[in-house]
């Protein structure tokens, strides 16, 4: 599967209560088992993360790796979604995530953030936005959810 993964998820291996599924699904990056998709945003986001974190994101091999920029299109989608009250302004970046992954159309989307991201109400509000502009759905799920579905 190719997989989105927002910081929360990296930082989640250095977190006792996600480390678990975390590590579990960056080894599964690791060892090729799933594609991790990688945004521009994520990058820069970790930028200023303890080196402990940064370091889980270089032990992925580039060829397991599918790299995303925030480009215009994403920039536009991301305000869509709060233009349509699916999320205050001020959580542009969570916007910019959702958009990123709806637009390289992955498997899923993966994070922590169950404020803003994994959140039932905001996931059929993006994919709401999405159908009215024709865009394809998003499937947001928890690390651990992701990691069930590969288990069966």
């Amino acid at each position: 599967m190719r997989i989105y993964v927002d910081t929360s998820v990296i930082g989640g291996c250095e977190d006792d209560e996600f480390a678990e599924h975390s590590i579990q699904l960056m080894e599964s990056f690791m060892d090729g088992r799933n594609t991790l998709a990688l945004s521009s945003l994520t990058v820069n986001e970790l930028s200023t993360a303890p080196i402990e974190v940064r370091n889980r994101l270089a032990s992925v091999p580039e060829a397991h790796v599918e790299k995303f920029s925030l480009d215009e299109a994403a920039k536009s989608l991301a305000e869509a979604y709060i233009i349509a009250g699916v999320l205050p302004e001020d959580d542009l970046a969570d916007a910019q995530h959702i958009a990123i992954a709806t637009l390289g159309r992955v498997d899923a989307l993966v994070s922590w953030n169950f404020r803003h991201i994994v959140n039932l109400q905001r996931i059929l509000g993006y994919n709401a936005v999405n159908a009215r502009l024709g865009h394809s759905t998003i499937e947001i799920r928890t690390p651990r959810e992701v990691l069930e579905d590969e288990q069966d």
